[in-house]
């Protein structure tokens, strides 16, 4: 992915949240541009992900991504990691800041960012391999071998992710064994045993049953005391289920940003009206 350095541009369309005190802001990002390469026909076209987007996301509360498909959500979410790196092809300008610092600045461990952030895909990833060392991968990756401490992560881990009841029989049998929700459970345990600061989810339950997703928002809710989330989804109603703030992205543009209850009960723009409301989408 490459550095660009042009000139930010005005800020036509975002409506910001309230300003938060600098203490409080774990993400930010600054007149933030994306672009990538698109195949059509024979040629290859650029084309923008994301404009000029500037927002603050605020430490340990739930952010909601939403807006159209195509519209920028998970460029977005995935600039925070720097999973647009491995795009080669990918322009990026504008800043992104963890607790103030540039991860785009020299010498940022890639890896380490990618500890302190962890993400969470919309189809379930378990390795092939056995529950209890899903979870204790990220583990013995970092050093840690000691049996006893490795029991007690993995039960913590699954507990949190509202999983041990389930599995605690079947710690040794094959991931891939699990039901679809059971296995995106999983995965959160594995990314919450190395600790991160920050949990990215891009549409975590779209693939989910009911009762599947119903765990996962539960899950999302328990876990705000402990993380910053984020969560890229299409349902409106487990956005203001589940979020404490919400942004609304049009065609790669951030359209409105606002507490969820005051974007949900009252919209400042009535572009973000008429999305909300089913007038387009």
């Amino acid at each position: 992915m490459r550095r660009d350095s042009e000139q930010p541009k005005p800020q036509l369309f975002l409506q910001e949240a309230p300003a938060r005190p600098a203490e409080d802001i774990c993400l930010e990002t600054r007149h933030l541009s994306l672009d990538y390469q698109a195949r059509v026909g024979k040629e290859n076209q650029t084309r923008r992900a994301l404009e000029d987007v500037s927002l603050q996301i605020a430490r340990k509360r739930v952010t909601a991504f939403i807006g159209p498909s195509g519209c920028g959500k998970s460029s977005l979410l995935r600039t925070f990691n720097r999973m647009t790196d491995l795009d080669e092809q990918s322009r990026l300008s504008g800043k992104v800041l963890l607790e103030g610092e540039d991860i785009h600045a020299r010498g940022v461990d890639v890896p380490m960012l990618r500890r302190r952030i962890g993400m969470v895909f919309q189809t379930p990833n378990p390795f092939p391999m056995s529950v209890y060392e899903n979870v204790a991968f990220g583990l013995r990756l970092v050093g840690e071998n000691d049996k006893r401490h490795l029991d007690d992560k993995v039960e913590s881990c699954l507990r949190s992710a509202a999983l041990w009841e389930e599995v605690k029989d079947r710690l040794h049998d094959s991931a891939l064994g699990l039901s679809g929700g059971q296995q995106q459970r999983l995965v959160i345990a594995r990314t919450l045993a190395v600790e991160p600061e920050v949990l990215l989810l891009d549409e975590p339950a779209s693939a989910l049953d009911p009762i599947s997703t119903l765990k996962i928002e539960e899950l999302i809710r328990s876990l705000r005391s402990r993380l910053t989330l984020i969560i890229v989804t299409h349902n409106m109603q487990q956005a203001a289920r589940v979020s404490d703030d919400t942004a609304f992205l049009h065609e790669g543009r951030l359209v409105e940003f606002a507490p969820t209850d005051q974007l949900f009960t009252n919209p400042r723009r009535r572009q973000t009206e008429d999305y909300i409301t089913g007038r387009f989408g």
